[in-house]
């Protein structure tokens, strides 16, 4: 009898059973999506403004790295880009002068073929000038030599425009690497800034400005023991341009004293740093664009490029390259005009301006100001001129 006894039903099979079922996993569920949603949102659990305002910090930095390589990658694409179209100018002009070098050997060849290609002793047996005849001949004989050289030249620009159109795949390809580059960087430029404006966005109202008022301020621990004017350095951008720059020692258009500076600066080097300083004060609280040059925007290298273009030197594009455009000096041998850099990747730069405090566009959000050098890992300075 036992073998033929029916299963007992399982709970879940009962009408009352599955509703109480069905309620719970609802009731997990429910609980797993508000108390963990963390797993959902890219931008992770909810932090304290503290920890906002550090895990912001981090994505801003690690942005302005990828902008930097981004910057560097545009530089070899725009010079591949015009390789590539000097190269294919060139192709265009070898392709005519073969063109017209082909239709002069074909004339020259319907000539002959017209002139029925007779034997020249024949010709000179049947004709009735014998003089009239030799000089003909001789004008063919030129006709003759050019031709050869006309053919010699139709090989030359075949032999030429094949190199060419080698060189333009080249160029094509390595202009297509680069783009692709630009691509990879500007898509890890866009994750860092939207991943940080969703964390900014996840503050409240009174967390937010307070975390804007000490982004503006820029306070920290090794700032703290600068000048008045290091400690003012962080303030809104327009009151650093109103201020007249205070504890700098300076005004706009003239080069600010520096315990530090040599005092064996030559006049040359010492008036293109003035002006390089005077035009980097001039775009004081100019945004922040990465990849900007100028002139209403800048990211930090597209600011000390174009602040050092206004003095008349030329400077390459990123941080990277403009590390080595010129002597490198010590910390304690800085001088007004000097760029300073920052971070062990060398991502950051500015515009060194004296009393410990430089020029720089800091970030998306915080425009071209005056800051204190101690508020970056300090990585090395370069003298331009």
């Amino acid at each position: 009898m036992a073998a033929h006894r029916k299963p007992r039903p399982s709970p879940l099979g009962r009408p009352a059973a599955r509703t109480a079922a069905t309620l719970a996993l609802a009731s997990a569920a429910t609980a797993t999506l508000f108390e963990g949603s963390g797993h959902a949102d890219p931008a992770g659990p909810r932090r304290t403004p503290a920890q906002v305002r550090t895990e912001v910090d981090r994505l801003y930095q690690e942005a302005e790295v990828a902008t930097e390589r981004y910057n560097g990658a545009k530089e070899r694409a725009d010079a591949a880009r015009v390789s590539y179209d000097r190269l294919r100018d060139e192709a265009a002009r070898r392709t005519e002068r073969l063109n017209t070098a082909r239709q002069s050997l074909g004339a020259v060849a319907a000539a002959q073929y017209r002139s029925g290609g007779l034997d020249p002793a024949l010709q000179l047996a049947l004709t009735s000038d014998p003089d009239d005849y030799l000089e003909r001949a001789a004008l063919a004989q030129k006709a003759g030599d050019r031709q050869a050289a006309a053919l010699t030249a139709v090989r030359r620009e075949i032999a030429g425009l094949a190199q060419l159109r080698a060189e333009s795949a080249d160029r094509l390809t390595a202009l297509r690497g680069h783009e692709a580059e630009l691509r990879r960087q500007k898509a890890t430029v866009l994750d860092k800034l939207a991943t940080a404006r969703r964390l900014l966005a996840r503050l409240t109202a009174e967390e937010r400005a307070r975390y804007e008022a000490a982004v503006a301020a820029r306070t920290t621990p090794t700032a703290a023991g600068t000048s008045g004017a290091a400690a003012g350095g962080g303030t809104a951008a327009r009151a650093d341009r109103s201020s007249g720059d205070r504890g700098t020692g300076a005004g706009p258009g003239t080069t600010p004293a520096s315990a530090s500076a040599p005092a064996a600066a030559t006049a040359p080097a010492v008036g293109r740093a003035s002006a390089a300083l005077s035009f980097a004060r001039a775009q004081l609280g100019k945004p922040y664009v990465w990849g900007a040059t100028g002139p209403s925007a800048y990211d930090c290298s597209g600011l000390t490029q174009a602040a050092w273009r206004a003095a008349g030197v030329s400077l390459p594009r990123t941080t990277y390259t403009q590390i080595n455009a010129g002597r490198r000096v010590s910390r304690s041998e800085l001088a007004p005009g000097d760029l300073v850099f920052f971070y062990s990747g060398i991502s950051h730069v500015g515009l060194y301006i004296g009393g410990g405090q430089m020029i720089h566009a800091p970030r998306p959000g915080a425009p071209v100001r005056i800051a204190p050098i101690d508020e970056m890992p300090f990585a090395g300075a370069t003298r331009v001129a």
